[in-house]
């Protein structure tokens, strides 16, 4: 089980590293009043795909905190 592990690990790996090299050209990213980002578009692709998991994260930690207070909240009750 570990060794298939290892290889889908490593196969991914693989798959996104030519993905990457694949994509070296410069890429020219737009934003408002005329600004531009030039980079290649594995970086781009890169740096918005950690952006969205850090958004991802952020909204999932007020849920996350929400339940731990009403848990702590319960427990409280129950110990009365």
């Amino acid at each position: 089980m570990r060794y298939l592990f290892w290889i889908s690990r490593l196969s991914l790996f693989l798959l996104f590293f030519s993905f990457a090299l694949k994509n070296t050209e410069t890429t020219a990213l737009h934003y408002y009043l005329g600004y531009q980002w030039h980079a290649s578009l594995a970086l781009i692709l890169l740096v918005f795909f950690t952006f969205g998991i850090g958004v991802g994260l952020m909204a999932s930690f007020a849920t996350i905190f929400r339940q731990r207070r009403e848990i702590a909240q319960l427990k409280k009750q129950k110990s009365e």
